[in-house]
């Protein structure tokens, strides 16, 4: 497929979708064998009209932990860290409220989501140089889901602490380390660190659905708070920043301008498989990157939720292939997991067999039903009509927190129960959606459980988050 006819595709896929969804703007670019294509979409902010463009910039989202896990290589290619050392051996005042439970930590754990810290809702509204030392201090009153190593689970807080560790062994913030090792050798010339300098050039905000009149309204926060920059909270960038990083990865750690940015041998373990759950619902972790098997394909991949939008990165390293993309309301993500499959079967030729089958008829419902519990958050599962029932109930621990997370959220921290369908032993699906809905990135919707002892499972993963049994 020719760059003019890959355009045309990409430009008629992300019109209808936008129009029929009411997402107000979408920007795309895919990088393949030494073309690119980028294309722009609607309006990037509904309260001035201004158009989305090529080179708006957005918010990265938690794209930024591949940023920050390769911060945190170029120190380990340097000498300066070591991968299966203690976290503590470098901050000595990293504790949890488990005594001990932090020293069982090591650094490759924060970096590939296998840490077990219980914070992924913790939003400490701090600001400036010292936003994540606040941060880890704050991390005394947060407890462990799971010993290090022991399971799987999308770690915000593993991040954040990896980007205090980095700034205490640079002497730099992390804002400066970042556009200074990333941004400049990489060449991501559109890219910031701050909100500060994001105004300064054309950028978008985000947008929630107003379920009444069905119009996209502007969010009320357009970042998060400092504390969160190395898990996705402040860094900014453009389409062609994103793809120029992932080419970087793609090219075994050299810049599309040629320099070396990391080295082969790390770029290699950031893409190796450290830990598997062996479940569809959660994909094989590297360091940094989550590796999303299609048939025989692995896609390297994060996603990346702003208040009110969606980005997303992939690298084929099989395909010579680079995806990037961002919409300025959640919804977007459904299009960009539409793009990413259309990408696989269409443009490349990929096979891309179902992920899941036929739900089963006659599975025991009754080791699953209890009460899940992580940080702010409680799952409540009960059978109810021969379905698993879940209520989720978001119980925030001071005022502050509950403000963040709430406009983080659109304004709402509530949803209706779930029920689900099961499609074997510890693997549900969302009832009323087709099996072929998770084919693709929307996996991630599934839930499963896992450590099955005395008649009970122990832990609920929704989302590629784990919830204990409490």
């Amino acid at each position: 497929m020719d760059t003019n006819t890959l355009h045309t595709a990409l430009e008629a896929q992300t019109a209808a979708f936008c129009e029929a969804n009411h997402i107000p703007g979408f920007v795309v670019g895919v990088y393949h064998a030494g073309e690119q294509v980028t294309i722009a979409h609607g309006t990037a902010n509904v309260t001035t009209g201004a158009p989305m463009l090529q080179d708006t910039g957005f918010l990265f989202g938690s794209v930024t932990k591949v940023l920050t896990t390769t911060l945190v290589l170029q120190q380990v290619d340097r000498g300066v860290i070591d991968l299966d050392a203690p976290v503590v051996a470098y901050l000595p005042d990293f504790a949890l409220s488990e005594p001990g439970a932090a020293a069982k930590i090591l650094v490759r754990h924060l970096i590939g989501h296998t840490n077990g810290i219980d914070a992924d809702l913790y939003f400490p509204d701090a600001k400036g140089r010292d936003a994540l030392k606040a941060y880890v201090a704050g991390l005394s009153d947060c407890g462990a889901l799971f010993e290090p190593g022991e399971q799987l689970s999308y770690s915000n807080g593993g991040m954040i602490v990896a980007g205090r560790l980095l700034e205490v062994v640079t002497g730099l913030s992390f804002h400066e380390l970042l556009a200074r090792d990333i941004y400049a050798p990489v060449g991501m010339p559109d890219s910031s660190t701050s909100a500060e300098q994001a105004i300064l050039r054309s950028t978008a905000v985000g947008h929630f659905l107003d379920a009444e009149t069905m119009r996209a309204e502007p969010t009320t926060m357009f970042t998060l708070p400092d504390t969160w920059g190395p898990a996705g909270g402040t860094p900014i960038g453009t389409v062609a920043d994103l793809l120029a990083f992932g080419r970087t990865h793609l090219a075994g750690g050299v810049s599309p301008y040629g320099r070396r940015v990391l080295s082969a041998e790390s770029t290699a373990l950031m893409q190796r498989v450290s830990h598997d759950m062996g479940s569809p619902n959660t994909p094989p972790i590297g360091l940094g990157w989550v590796l999303y098997p299609f048939g025989d394909t692995t896609v390297l991949a994060m996603s990346g939720a702003s208040p009110g939008g969606t980005s997303l990165l992939c690298v084929l390293p099989e395909h010579d292939l680079v995806l990037a993309a961002y919409g300025n309301s959640p919804g977007a993500i459904m299009l960009q997991d539409q793009i990413l499959q259309w990408l696989l079967r269409d443009h490349l030729g990929v096979h891309i067999p179902k992920l899941v089958t036929e739900p089963e008829q006659d599975v025991d419902l009754t080791p699953y039903v209890g009460t899940y519990r992580s940080n702010q958050l409680r799952v409540d599962v009960s059978i109810v009509d021969g379905r698993l029932e879940e209520r989720t109930t978001y119980e925030p621990a001071d005022a502050s927190q509950e403000r963040i997370f709430t406009e983080f959220a659109g304004g709402t921290t509530s949803a209706p129960p779930q029920r689900y369908v099961p499609i074997r032993p510890g693997l549900f699906a969302p009832e009323g959606y087709p099996t072929e809905t998770f084919d693709g990135y929307l996996r991630l919707l599934l839930v499963s459980f896992h450590d099955l002892r005395d008649g009970r499972v122990r832990f609920r993963n929704g989302g590629g988050r784990l919830t204990r049994r409490a």
